[in-house]
């Protein structure tokens, strides 16, 4: 582990003072295998939610949000071979949020992935994302790792096509939160059936990074950090030695360990989410291991914002979280245990508790 350490430092101090203070919305993964040579990183930024107002003009501070990101982004050293974005780009899928978060991202130096959030589906089902970004589900190779993008995010077709009397109000029903008319999320069959034929192709000892905007697990169903169809993708994900899921759209810090798959969440740049008082009354849907941020305020600007540096030692994840105003975390998987951990916060004698702003 000296040489990660060794490279996050040189990280930090290229990318400047300024950026280590500030801890920019975005994260970092290093990939670190046997052979040196296929050793790569590449930089994860999500949920921006850039929200129009009217003529040029946005919500500043989600703007700020997604403009740092970028910045520190292109100033990364080790540079990363490509970036990702995680979905929520736009806030309503408007044709102006998703044009103007486009420009945005056309500054990044580097190749761009992308994977689609509620946000931007649901006034359009897509329709324009896919002109400016490509397909809602994809894989590609790079350097031994198999990465698949997939689009977590679907509804029944009654639910979608035929309860709403306009697109717009669609939109809106998927944009709340704690929203009763809204529909659990899910993969579905034909991106399931889709998803097997990809990975057969694909060696058991090869490591294997999913992308989704939902967690691909069963966490909270009243504000739909849910994902309908988990299990089935989590089986056809069981048969590969090393598994990892990054996720956005919970605004919070997650992990967790299923079987051989380690669940990752990242944060965004747009605001934090509280840690609702009913995951007490949901204990049986949440998952053992997921820990929640000593902090719980989502009107305190950049608190549980920040980028993650995300280091894979032969697939398994260290992620090291860089939080404005808060203290820093580490989530590493423990051999001894076979589950991530934050060693720091789960002590007993170190642990802060959640703060308390409802």
């Amino acid at each position: 582990m000296n040489d990660h350490r060794i490279t996050r430092r040189s990280f930090i101090k290229r990318a400047g003072a300024a950026a280590a203070v500030s801890a920019f919305p975005l994260s970092v993964v290093e990939m670190a295998f046997a052979d040196p040579s296929q050793r790569f990183t590449f930089a994860y930024i999500s949920d921006s939610h850039l929200q129009y107002v009217k003529g040029k003009e946005f919500v500043y501070n989600w703007d700020r949000g997604l403009i740092r990101a970028v910045a520190e982004a292109n100033l990364l050293t080790p540079k990363p071979d490509f970036v990702m974005f995680g979905g929520d780009l736009a806030q309503l899928g408007m044709k102006e949020e998703l044009d103007h978060g486009a420009e945005m991202l056309s500054r990044l130096k580097y190749k761009t992935h992308c994977v689609m959030g509620e946000h931007d589906y649901y006034l359009d089902l897509g329709e324009y994302w896919s002109k400016l970004f490509g397909p809602h589900h994809y894989s590609f190779d790079h350097k031994g790792v198999h990465f698949v993008v997939l689009n977590s995010i679907l509804t029944t077709d009654e639910w979608t096509h035929k309860r709403w009397p306009t697109a717009k109000q669609r939109m809106l029903e998927m944009a709340g939160l704690d929203n009763p008319n809204g529909s659990p999320f899910m993969v579905g069959e034909k991106q399931r059936e889709w998803l097997s034929k990809d990975l057969e192709k694909v060696s058991k000892t090869t490591p294997v990074v999913l992308f989704s905007h939902s967690p691909i697990q069963k966490l909270y169903k009243g504000w739909n950090f849910w994902t309908d169809d988990a299990e089935l993708v989590q089986a056809m994900l069981q048969p590969f030695e090393k598994v990892t899921v990054i996720y956005g759209h919970v605004h919070q810090i997650q992990y967790n360990q299923i079987g051989n798959i380690t669940f990752q969440s990242v944060m965004a740049t747009a605001w934090p989410w509280p840690y609702p008082e009913s995951y007490a009354q949901a204990k049986h849907a949440m998952p053992k291991l997921t820990v929640p941020m000593n902090r719980a305020d989502p009107f305190f600007e950049r608190d549980a914002t920040g980028w993650q540096f995300i280091d894979m030692e032969t697939g398994r994840v260290v992620m090291e979280y860089n939080l404005y105003n808060n203290t820093n975390r580490v989530v590493a998987y423990n051999p001894a245990t076979r589950r991530p951990e934050d060693r720091a916060y789960q002590n007993p004698a170190k642990r802060i508790p959640p703060q308390n702003h409802f």
